[in-house]
């Protein structure tokens, strides 16, 4: 896939990008289009709740897959279902563990969107830190919010994920005020400051250079159900661990 120009000068000069769905759409081909992404938006209504969270909420739903890629190979080939790990110093709330979370549906992982912006995403790590044996990670996250409960989209603080590069995907907001996604750099100054509203607005992150977050989420009718649906995909340099 073509790396996209704008995007990638925007990352390599401040170590982000924020990129506009319909730029998203425009560069996912057929895989944009209504018809191809609907059944894969509506997969974020099958997420299982996230057991993990040491502060005793249930207000974050997910499910996971990992891939591999190769210098040289096109695409991803994933891997079989295994536990997601972050070291304690990249999430100081859940971190330290294996979390062993559902995984993400067959037809889901192989659907043409998720395909497409694996590519672009690789298209861009490529770009920033050179070809290289990739570990990478999809998450589907929905976070839910009521009356006098919000929800924590990143409830460990503006964080490292301690990978190469990062692509969040805004799939959709209901009924929702708040979740402002949050960039800094390490001595904790705010770099930018921005709201993924539209349907595969994204957030590219050159993980090692700069930090990210996302403030509380809260319904905007108390009465209505609220919830904030994304997609996280992560690149890793040296392949699949442990293999």
């Amino acid at each position: 896939m073509t790396v996209p120009a704008g995007p990638l000068a925007e990352l390599a000069a401040r170590g982000f990008a924020r990129v506009p769905g319909t730029t998203m759409t425009a560069l996912m081909g057929e895989a944009g289009r209504v018809a191809a992404l609907a059944p894969f938006f509506a997969s974020w209504n099958r997420l299982e709740t996230d057991a993990f969270m040491a502060d005793g909420g249930r207000y974050r739903r997910r499910r996971i897959a990992n891939f591999s890629a190769e210098p040289g190979v096109p695409g991803h080939r994933r891997g079989e279902h295994r536990p997601h790990f972050q070291a304690v110093v990249h999430n100081t709330l859940n971190g330290g563990l294996d979390r062993w979370f559902a995984p993400m549906e067959d037809e889901i992982g192989a659907s043409a969107p998720l395909v497409a912006l694996l590519d672009l995403g690789r298209s861009m790590a490529d770009a920033l830190h050179g070809p290289q044996s990739w570990f990478v990670e999809a998450h589907q996250f929905r976070i839910e919010a009521a009356a006098g409960a919000p929800g924590y989209p990143t409830p460990e603080g503006v964080h490292h994920d301690g990978v190469d590069f990062v692509l969040i995907g805004m799939i959709a907001r209901t009924n929702l005020v708040g979740g402002e996604t949050v960039i800094e750099d390490d001595a904790g100054n705010r770099l930018a400051q921005f709201v993924l509203q539209d349907p595969l607005d994204a957030a590219l992150v050159d993980d090692p250079r700069v930090k990210h977050g996302v403030s509380p989420v809260a319904p905007a009718d108390p009465a209505l159900p609220s919830c904030r649906d994304v997609l996280v995909l992560t690149w890793k340099r040296g392949g699949v661990p442990g293999a």
